[in-house]
């Protein structure tokens, strides 16, 4: 009787923890119209200097999603970019990318995590 008890407490456990969990794709705030805009080296027509390079690296655990497969990941990665140049006061942001790549947490035992990783450059008109 007791093993049935602790049986089902373990396994109560195990789906509670399961359903509670931590969440493998990134969650997003609302669209916010007043942040800087992505240009092309094309588009960019006047005189500009340089802010300074940004550079978002999260990890996520017991994953392996990969860019390509996952656009809200690459939307997460232009988003963050785009917060971030308004908080230095840029105009614009240029050359964005996201990446992607998969690393091993060596403990025992080891378990996979994604890397991601935003970069781009924050930029001012003069």
């Amino acid at each position: 009787m007791a093993t049935v008890s602790f049986l089902r407490t373990c396994v109560m456990t195990l789906l509670l923890a399961l359903l509670t969990g931590c969440s493998a794709i990134p969650t997003t705030k609302p669209y916010n119209k007043d942040l800087p805009p992505v240009l092309a080296q094309d588009e960019l027509l006047r005189p500009y200097e340089k802010l300074g390079r940004i550079q978002i690296t999260r990890e996520v655990y017991f994953t392996d999603y990969d860019l390509k497969f996952d656009p809200k990941l690459q939307e997460w990665g232009i988003k963050s970019l785009r917060e971030e140049a308004q908080k230095m006061g840029a105009d614009a942001l240029i050359f964005p990318e996201v990446t992607s790549r998969q690393i091993t947490i060596v403990m025992f035992p080891a378990f996979p995590a994604t890397e991601y990783r935003a970069a781009g450059v924050a930029i001012k008109f003069k």
